[in-house]
């Protein structure tokens, strides 16, 4: 027996892919990204991955919770919503991960950039970017590195090598791993980046992460809109870089962002920040660019102020700031606001290790990871919910719900039962024992007792 593939039973979409696609197509998303990719596609040869459908394989992975481009394969292989979603039909399969990662490498990252401000758009359509004040926070991500596989900058010689070559000057001709592990423990900023990298990653740097171990790492760095929670800028910069030193880079990313989603507005007003971003440098800078600041100080003491005068004002306007009410809500919607992201993007969304290599591929894969992110927000003000995965919760809370109901409401009936009940056996006694038969040898009739006359 022959069934052709249109005639096989279909499941139905996914609704929160359903209703996420129908956005696309209501502001012709498919065709933006067409036009924007024009030029990295050749005009003849094998036919391409289309650039709607990469940006929607890389949409899954975040809304999946999905670390890696092999894992987005095999999901958008095994599932028919999601084949639904990429506009698969049967008997056509999904990408392979090598064509994912080979779309990924042509396409470069200022047209991710473009297509995050583009779903950035959507949101502030709807309401969701404010772009007044902004909050920045940054975090560290694991590198798709090893720590025994990094090299000396100078000789390009290995970690172990290094440690062989410092045992036998020291007088051991044939050093144990022992003897290696206790020359290493002597030694003093054994990992500096300025000494070591990895060959095959010059962009991780030897960090400590947030669990408190050392690893190869990137810094991922957000800019927050705080009114609304959107994603306004993400940045992959050096993990060894300070706060202070990566946030131009960040801040400048997300003022354009802003200005470019928002041309009527009056652009970034406020900063607000942690310790890390304070400094007498930054502040001024805020200042000299028409922005108030909202940074948490570090206690450092008394302070000679003497020679930069300038620098001082400043401190003190924004010390001022932190400690009115307002500076006070905002450091604490900055906690709220900049911890969720990292939450989404990171752990849930898979991201704390990455499998990708190079600031500009890690680049790619956070922006559109972020424009996932803010997608969710749109699709909670639509439909309730801002990932798949949460109409689930939704569908066992309503079960549940509906279960309490049906439980109330049996309860309510067997109880009004037994009250029914119990006041008709009342009614029974009373009628039994108010009915009162008398029967004398002189009357022929009888008394009843409700009647309360004779009856003859």
């Amino acid at each position: 027996m022959w069934v052709a593939t249109q005639d096989l039973p279909r499941r139905a979409a996914h609704p929160f892919y359903a209703r996420l696609n129908q956005i696309f197509d209501q502001h012709y998303f498919d065709g933006f990204v067409e036009d924007l990719c024009e030029r990295f596609y050749a005009a003849e040869g094998r036919p391409g991955l289309p650039p709607g459908r990469y940006f929607r394989l890389l949409l899954i992975g975040y809304f999946e919770g999905l670390d890696a481009e092999p894992a987005i394969a095999w999901r958008a292989a095994d599932s028919f919503a999601l084949r639904e979603f990429l506009g698969l039909v049967l008997p056509e399969t999904p990408p392979d991960h090598s064509t994912i990662s080979r779309t990924r490498r042509l396409i470069d990252l200022e047209t991710h950039g473009a297509v995050f401000t583009w779903m950035l758009q959507r949101l502030a359509d709807a309401g969701l970017v404010k772009g007044k004040t902004v909050g920045i926070d940054a975090t560290t991500v694991e590198a798709n590195a090893a720590l025994r596989s990094i090299v000396r900058r100078d000789t390009g010689e290995s970690y172990k090598d290094f440690l062989t070559k410092l045992a036998q000057a020291s007088g051991i001709e044939t050093p144990t791993r022992a003897d290696l592990a206790r020359i290493d423990r002597k030694r003093k900023k054994k990992g500096s980046n300025d000494a070591w990298t990895y060959p095959h990653d010059p962009d991780a740097r030897i960090t400590e992460m947030k669990n408190g171990r050392t690893h190869l790492a990137h810094k991922a760095e957000h800019a927050v809109d705080l009114e609304t929670g959107a994603i306004v800028g993400v940045t992959v910069q050096d993990a060894d870089d300070g706060d202070t030193t990566t946030c131009v880079e960040t801040l400048i990313e997300a003022a354009e962002r802003v200005e470019a989603v928002r041309p009527d507005g009056e652009g970034i007003e406020e900063i607000v920040g942690d310790k890390g971003y304070h400094s007498n440098q930054s502040l001024v800078d805020f200042e000299a660019v028409g922005v108030r600041s909202y940074i948490s100080e570090p206690d450092r003491g008394r302070r000679n102020w003497k020679k930069d005068p300038k620098a001082r004002d400043a401190v003190y306007r924004n010390r001022r700031r932190i400690r009115g009410a307002r500076g006070l809500r905002l450091l604490r919607l900055r906690g709220e606001r900049l911890e969720r992201p990292f939450a989404h993007l990171y752990e849930t969304g898979g991201m704390r290790r990455v499998h990708l290599r190079g600031h500009t591929n890690i680049g790619k894969r956070l922006l559109i990871h972020a424009a996932g992110f803010n997608l969710g927000l749109l699709m909670r003000q639509l439909i309730g919910v801002g990932t798949p995965r949460g109409l689930q919760g939704r569908l066992t809370v309503a079960v549940a719900a509906l279960l309490a109901l049906v439980g109330a409401l049996w309860s309510f009936l067997a109880g009004h039962g037994r009250s029914v009940r119990r006041a008709s056996s009342m009614a029974r006694q009373d009628i039994a024992s108010s009915t009162v038969v008398h029967i004398t040898g002189a009357e022929t009739g009888f008394h009843h007792g409700l009647l309360g006359g004779k009856v003859l």
